[in-house]
């Protein structure tokens, strides 16, 4: 019967493990705090994951005055010089916000999530997290104060960890181009849906894909309502999951 107890307590552990590795991720969101009065306010977040740099996209936020938050990874820095600088000239439009060093998802166990691979422990995550600062600062950009992980889920143990970074972590409220991955139609209804309050989360990196389109017919049709833009550090942005708080 020992031997039988003792496969009995292994088993027990084994399915111990499994769960806390298996324990659901978390997909945050984010809302900036209503404006009092007026047409109300949006905050519009952008992500630069790597590839190229979206011109239609960069071009009409610069020609419309239209501020936005981009989360850039170290990979993204490295291959668009040209876009940081048109950014950088225009620091009352761009926030330059830390999306991790090389696009890794913020997850401490070993997982794979939309297809690509986790941090999968905690220092991985923590050099992760650390890599997109220096990134940065490279770049003579002050300090990022905002974090948003690649697939912008998380662990919530990796959650806890960020934030002892002294890191706020940007979810969203409204998801603008599915990834990038959905057409200009249906982008551009998403985001022209935005009210007071919601922070909308798209990209800035695919050129090539028809998402692009939509997230400038979309961004027109709001500011043609009246709404204005925020960027993340000129809001009071409040977060579920221990993200802002």
């Amino acid at each position: 019967m020992r031997p039988q107890k003792n496969l009995c307590m292994i088993a027990m552990s084994l399915a111990m493990v499994s769960a806390a590795r298996a324990a659901p991720l978390v997909e945050p969101t984010l809302h900036i705090r209503p404006e009092a009065s007026g047409a109300g306010r949006v905050a519009l977040t952008l992500d630069a994951c790597g590839g190229q740099t979206d011109n239609r996209i960069l071009s009409a936020l610069v020609e419309n005055k239209i501020p936005a938050t981009i989360f850039v990874t170290g990979i993204w820095l490295k291959r668009n010089a040209a876009a940081v600088e048109i950014m950088r000239a225009h620091p009352e439009l761009f926030e330059l916000e830390n999306h991790g060093g090389h696009h890794i998802p913020a997850v401490d166990t070993p997982q794979k999530i939309y297809g690509i691979r986790s941090a999968g422990s905690p220092d991985a995550v923590l050099a992760e997290v650390q890599s997109g600062a220096a990134a940065l600062a490279g770049t003579g950009e002050p300090a990022p104060k905002w974090f948003r992980g690649a697939t912008a889920e998380y662990s919530p143990s990796a959650i806890a960890m960020i934030r002892k970074l002294g890191f706020k972590i940007a979810g969203f409220s409204i998801n603008g181009d599915g990834g990038s991955l959905l057409g200009a139609k249906e982008t551009a209804r998403r985001i022209a849906a935005a009210k007071d309050g919601d922070v909308i989360i798209s990209h800035i990196n695919q050129p090539t894909h028809a998402a692009g389109e939509g997230v400038v017919q979309g961004l027109l049709a709001l500011k043609a309502k009246g709404l204005t833009f925020v960027r993340l550090d000129d809001a009071e942005g409040v977060g579920n999951n221990g993200t802002t708080d």
